[in-house]
């Protein structure tokens, strides 16, 4: 059910039948991406990033007055999270079927597929994707203290006793492919004790994180810093809460890899090229980790100089904007089925919809896609998914990073 205040006059409800095995109520939480399923483990990594971004900077969002939407934004997939934990030992991490779900192409609002659940427990447990979200609950449960204490609360002790299953049973969750996590849960699990840590000021999860960290050597240099790999994310944040110098060493080992002139290539207008596939997420998601480390006096010019030139990459400052409705020549095709399609369409008019090189119809304003190939060249083709595909954690890391870099310019103009 879409709430009251929602900003998107072309979207209405949608999914209002998602259910659980056994009847549970499963719907809200977001899609994934341009699709129509519900992968949890994807919007956990994003909840959390975006809550930690708000709790950063928070005087950001009051500043431009969205700190109300921020808080409706995150409270969203919470009380998701908080349906799909039916059990102290179970949990609901996707809804929806991709298989039948990626041939479909149309809104939300008239989707006429079945909706399968899966779910983890203890005889087939999760501990990635349950461990993801007992850190997206930890780190919400903070935003939320001076707001609503009671709903903090509810959130902290569904985190916990999400951390329990996941740290008790310990597997990875039977992904069938998609959102597979490498390459171990011992990242999702260190995360999640280090958010509770934060959270609750409990020595016990700050020293289950630390044995995790040497268990599973997660002082190695990750690949990313994304739903699949937290590691990043966690050596900073360890070293935040800390101040030990093995995590500012291990943090500044994987961030300085990103850095020009390092170990990854760069496209010839400046862009950090990790993969072809979503290579603006990686750069914004770094940007993000580097904006914290410099508010904390971590190498603070360079990582500034880093993020501000990959964020503004991504605005347009190279001569066209990756952001659907902002800046020069932006995005007008992005692969987002709800978007570029019409409620009132009937089935032959959708595959029109698809085929056609008109833009879409709705503009999917601050939406993030892909991105470009390693020489800067970009096809704005819907049908072009590599490309044009957008998705939540793609702008989770982006929205985060211009808020860090958002207050640099408050704090450098007053």
């Amino acid at each position: 059910m879409m709430p009251s205040n929602n900003r998107i006059e072309w979207r209405g409800d949608s999914c209002l039948n998602d259910r659980g095995q056994n009847g549970e109520d499963l719907t809200g939480g977001w899609f994934d991406a341009g699709d129509h399923i519900k992968f949890g483990l994807p919007m956990a990594w994003s909840t959390t990033v975006l809550a930690w971004g708000l709790i950063q900077y928070k005087e950001v969002y009051s500043e431009i007055g969205e700190l109300e939407t921020m808080l409706d934004c995150i409270k969203w997939p919470a009380d998701y999270f908080i349906k799909c934990h039916t059990k102290e030992n179970e949990f609901y991490y996707q809804v929806g079927d991709p298989h039948t779900d990626h041939k479909r192409w149309g809104p939300p609002e008239t989707l006429d597929l079945p909706r399968p659940s899966f779910k983890v427990d203890e005889q087939t447990p999760g501990s990635d994707v349950v461990g993801e979200t007992a850190a997206a609950l930890a780190a919400c449960a903070i935003v939320f203290q001076d707001k609503d204490d009671s709903y903090s609360k509810k959130l902290l002790d569904h985190s916990m006793q999400l951390y329990e299953f996941a740290s008790t049973f310990v597997g990875k969750y039977p992904s069938a492919g998609y959102y597979d996590v490498q390459p171990s849960v011992g990242n999702k699990l260190a995360w999640a004790a280090a958010w509770l840590y934060y959270a609750t000021g409990s020595k016990a999860y700050l020293s289950d994180a630390e044995t995790y960290y040497v268990d599973y050597n997660l002082k190695a240099r990750g690949y990313c810093f994304g739903w699949d790999n937290s590691n990043p994310g966690m050596q900073l944040l360890m070293y935040l809460l800390t101040g030990e110098a093995k995590y500012k060493r291990d943090f500044t080992k994987y961030l300085d890899c990103w850095l020009p002139n390092n170990k990854l290539p760069y496209t010839p207008k400046g862009l950090v090229y990790r993969s072809e596939w979503g290579p603006l997420r990686y750069a914004a998601s770094n940007s993000f980790l580097a904006m914290l480390a410099a508010d904390y006096g971590i190498n603070r010019d360079k990582y500034i100089d880093f993020a501000m030139k990959q964020i503004h990459y991504i605005l347009g400052d190279t001569g066209r904007s990756f952001v659907c409705g902002f800046g020069v020549n932006p995005p007008q095709s992005p692969h987002h089925r709800a978007s570029s399609t019409s409620i009132s369409a009937d089935r032959a008019e959708l595959r029109k919809l698809f085929r056609k090189e008109n833009p879409n119809p709705h503009i999917l304003y601050g939406a993030v896609v892909g991105g470009p190939d390693i020489n800067d060249g970009y096809v704005d083709d819907r049908g072009n998914y590599i490309m044009n595909e957008v998705a939540t954690d793609y702008n989770a890391g982006f929205q985060s990073a211009v808020a860090g870099l958002k207050l640099l310019q408050m704090k450098t103009t007053t």
